[in-house]
């Protein structure tokens, strides 16, 4: 009866009280969250609860398994388990808190902070920093869970002992990779590209839409995914619109008649963009910039508070530009001369 009702027991408590420091801990974080509404970091601790339990139900089971006697010719190898078990959560335990951490720390930044471009840079570093933290204690997590087998003890201290060659050989097999990782450190704290930029690399427009330690992902205005080595970013021109500041002046060119009214095209540009809400009314202008033996060149210039809304304006005034022209002065626009040749008299002598 004894051999039955012990491991029953024991499980059975190690459940229990996982279980109850689970509700218990929930309901303290849930407090935690009301009283201080102020930040999310509490609520974002609640989903530590899974590994929470993980961690602690295995660590209850891991002490007190060996007084269940349950398998007992396989008493290493079930404790074994429980060991990896036992790191991997804790690890995962540990991510969580960080990320939590993290994430609430950017929230309440970004809430009081009044300049985007600073927010993005913050959202850069912080994206980043997760992404290392988590990479750091993945790898510390494999190394310990390895670390538990005895043939593996042996095998690292071969491998110390011949780390000065390894290390030779790793480094210039992932020369390309080490780049991309540096290039990537240097990103998030150079403030040269943020998440949300706008940015035109090898003439495609796009948003910088994810950046992580190897590669960057610039989302482009038909919605493609342009997946690009952070390396490029670092060694090659490109434009980033956003950088100083989002504000934008964009230009609209017409290519019209010499007879083209030009005073009261700038009188129709002014009534357009009246009517066009994503103009930000910093500025406007209507000038002749070129001209050649058919047509001249105009230009218009207009402003808007970031890229999106400088496409939408110089979209608009171009079309409600040459609308008025043909509903009102159809002889304003370019014509192709179809009347012959004049021939040229003979000469005489």
């Amino acid at each position: 009866m004894e051999n039955v009702l012990r491991p029953v027991v024991v499980l059975g408590g190690a459940v229990v009280l996982t279980l109850a420091a689970g509700r218990l801990l929930d309901l303290l974080l849930r407090r935690a969250d009301a009283r201080h509404g102020e930040t999310p970091l509490w609520g974002l601790l609640r989903r530590c609860g899974p590994p929470f339990r993980i961690v602690l139900c295995t660590a209850l089971l891991r002490a007190s398994y060996p007084q269940t006697k349950i398998l007992a010719d396989h008493r290493e190898g079930v404790g074994r388990a429980l060991t990896l078990v036992l790191i991997a959560s804790t690890a995962w335990l540990l991510i969580r808190i960080a990320t939590a951490a993290v994430d609430s720390t950017y929230t309440r930044y970004a809430a009081g902070a009044g300049d985007a471009a600073r927010v993005r840079r913050v959202r850069t570093q912080v994206a980043l920093i997760q992404r290392v933290v988590t990479a750091v204690v993945v790898v510390v997590a494999i190394a310990a869970m390895l670390l538990t087998f005895p043939a593996m003890r042996a095998v690292g201290a071969s491998m110390l002992a011949s780390a000065g060659v390894l290390g030779i050989v790793a480094g210039i097999a992932a020369q390309s990779a080490l780049g991309n990782l540096f290039a990537g450190l240097q990103i998030a704290f150079g403030d040269t590209v943020r998440i949300g930029d706008t940015v035109v690399v090898d003439k495609e427009w796009g948003t910088v839409e994810e950046i992580t330690l190897t590669f960057l992902v610039v989302r482009t205005w038909d919605e493609r995914r342009i997946t690009m080595p952070v390396s490029y970013f670092t060694g090659k021109p490109y434009e980033n619109w956003s950088r100083g500041g989002a504000q934008m002046t964009g230009t609209v060119f017409l290519h019209l008649d010499h007879s083209a009214p030009i005073p009261l095209l700038r009188e129709q540009l002014s009534e357009i963009l009246k009517d066009t809400p994503e103009w930000d009314g910093r500025g406007s202008g209507l000038v002749v910039t070129d001209s050649t033996p058919n047509t001249i060149q105009v230009r218009a210039t207009v402003t808007a508070k970031d890229a999106d809304d400088i496409w939408t304006v110089r979209c608009v005034v171009r079309e409600r530009l040459i609308t008025w022209l043909v509903d009102h002065h159809p002889y304003a626009l370019p014509h192709v001369n179809t009347a012959d040749a004049v021939q040229q008299p003979p000469l005489t002598a």
